[in-house]
C-alpha cells in the first residue's frame, strides 16, 4: 500500500511538472533534502521562484466530525498533511525567502469532486501556519498503524496528520504561484 501511494503521488508530480512547463515556466523535481517536491523558475538555471509540495488525496477522513469535534471540519472538505512535513516546512519558510506552497490534488474523491470542477487546490505555507496557529491540536489526528505502513521492516507510513479545509485553499493556477 505504501509503495502504491508513493508511485501514485509521483505520477501526479510528473503531470504537474509537465503542465507547468506547458504554461511557459520551468519546473523540476527538487534535489535538496527536506525541501518540497517541485521547484519552479522562469527558465532553466534561473533563480527558484517557488517550491511546491504535492499531496495526492484519495481517501476522505469520514469520521473527522466525530474524532476532531472542535476542528470545524466536515468529511467532504477535509484534506490532510503529514504533521512532521508541515512543521518542517514552517521552519524552512522562516529560513528562505522563496515562496513555498502545498498543493493538494484530489483523486477519487467524489464527495468533493461532484461539488467542484477544480481538482487541485493550494495555499502558501505561511497562510497554512496561520491556520495551524489558530486551531492548534484541534485539527491534529494520530491514527493506528496499518498493514501498509511497514515496508521491509521499516515503518514508513504517516500516522500523525494535520487537517485543513478545502475552503481555506485556492484553486490551483500557475499564475497564482508566480507573478
Amino acid at each position: 500500500m505504501f509503495t502504491n501511494d508513493v508511485d501514485f503521488s509521483e505520477h501526479f508530480e510528473k503531470l504537474l511538472i509537465k503542465r507547468i512547463i506547458q504554461e511557459g515556466f520551468w519546473a523540476t523535481k527538487t534535489t535538496q533534502d527536506g525541501y518540497p517536491d517541485i521547484e519552479i523558475c522562469h527558465k532553466p538555471g534561473q533563480q527558484t521562484e517557488a517550491y511546491i509540495e504535492v499531496k495526492v488525496q484519495r481517501r476522505a477522513f469520514m469520521s473527522v466530525s466525530f474524532k476532531l469535534p472542535e476542528s470545524e471540519l466536515t468529511p467532504s472538505e477535509t484534506l490532510a498533511l503529514n504533521l512532521s512535513d508541515l512543521l518542517r516546512y514552517f521552519k524552512l519558510a522562516k529560513q528562505i525567502t522563496t515562496p513555498m506552497y502545498i498543493l493538494w490534488i484530489l483523486a477519487e474523491r467524489p464527495c468533493i469532486l461532484e461539488e467542484r470542477k477544480e481538482k487541485a487546490f493550494f495555499q502558501n505555507i505561511k497562510t497554512l501556519e496561520d491556520i495551524y496557529n489558530t486551531y492548534g491540536d484541534k485539527r491534529r489526528f494520530k491514527r493506528k498503524d496499518g498493514i501498509g505502513d511497514i515496508v521491509e521492516g521499516v515503518h514508513k507510513g504517516v500516522v500523525v496528520n494535520y487537517h485543513f479545509s478545502i475552503n481555506e485553499l485556492l484553486p490551483f493556477s500557475i499564475n497564482n504561484l508566480i507573478k
